[in-house]
């Protein structure tokens, strides 16, 4: 029976940490025994660095901007534990679409049929989640990636990039387009801020795939080039990320998610705001603070 390649989009906010749980994401996966392509689709190209000490690859517009025709191995680098590492990469500074790497990436990968080749179980798009148009939302848009999942902390512009992404994915869905797989909490350290992430999942009829703790490990890892499964397989932290890779693993249904009007996410955003500062006064008078 021939296996079926199952093809997954990551999006975040800059600076949100999706390359960093995408990268672990992809360790522990590749620890399972899962053959693993991690595609990075962000202009920066650095989102497989921790997957190889912390060095950077020639991206795909890199190579054809050196030759006209490119052999996609040229653009495939191995990195953790034998996992692939492709980066799409972006045009020069202030010229052309920064989405074009993805879409001339993906296409010459696809003609030359290499995952088939490399026989993959998994390949795990790192993608940009601040403007969901364009090149971005290829994985969406042209269905490429089966399941999407959006890496969110509880700040108003890390919410408002992935109610922003819930457009696109509900804006493609009758179109055959990918669907959503739920939110990977990231950078969680008060209670107040998993219950900011549950309530805005729940309005928008989604579920949160993880809890990441904000972590030391994570740091002192990639200060060291590496991800957290490679640098410190031993810790808290990494054992977060394989329940995480466990559940995206069985993971098998996605759904169409019910954004939040412009008017909808700023009251609701002006409600949490007022419950913050009451937590605030509590903490201040030497409550707990946890009421909420």
């Amino acid at each position: 029976m021939t296996k079926k390649l199952k093809q997954i989009a990551i999006y975040g906010k800059g600076g949100i940490g999706k390359s960093t749980t995408t990268s672990n994401l992809s360790a522990a996966l590749s620890d399972q025994g899962y053959r693993v392509m991690q595609f990075g689709c962000d202009p920066k190209a650095d989102s497989t660095n921790t997957l190889r000490d912390g060095t950077y690859i020639p991206t795909v517009l890199d190579l054809l901007r050196e030759k006209n025709k490119v052999d996609a191995h040229e653009a495939i680098f191995t990195g953790y534990n034998n996992i692939y590492c492709v980066e799409a990469g972006g045009p020069a500074p202030g010229v052309g679409c920064a989405g074009r790497g993805i879409i001339t990436a993906v296409q010459l990968l696809k003609q030359q049929k290499i995952f088939e080749e490399l026989d993959l179980d998994y390949v795990i798009y790192d993608v940009l989640g601040d403007v969901v148009c364009g090149g971005f939302a290829v994985p969406i848009r042209e269905g490429i990636a089966q399941h999407v999942f959006t890496v969110s902390s509880a700040d108003f512009m890390a919410i408002y990039a992935a109610n922003n992404l819930f457009k696109g994915i509900q804006k493609y869905s009758n179109a055959g387009g990918a669907l959503l797989g739920g939110v990977i909490a990231n950078s969680m350290g008060h209670p107040y801020q998993r219950k900011i992430i549950d309530d805005f999942v729940e309005r928008t009829h989604t579920q949160v795939m993880q809890y990441v703790p904000r972590s030391i490990t994570v740091t002192q890892s990639e200060l060291s080039g590496k991800t957290t499964i490679e640098a410190a397989p031993d810790s808290e932290q990494a054992g977060v990320y394989r329940e995480l890779a466990r559940r995206i693993d069985e993971h098998t249904e996605s759904t169409v998610p019910a954004p939040l009007e412009p008017g909808e996410l700023k009251d609701w955003a002006a409600s949490w705001a007022d419950q913050l500062v009451a937590i605030e006064s509590g903490e201040l008078r030497g409550g707990s603070g946890e009421a909420i």
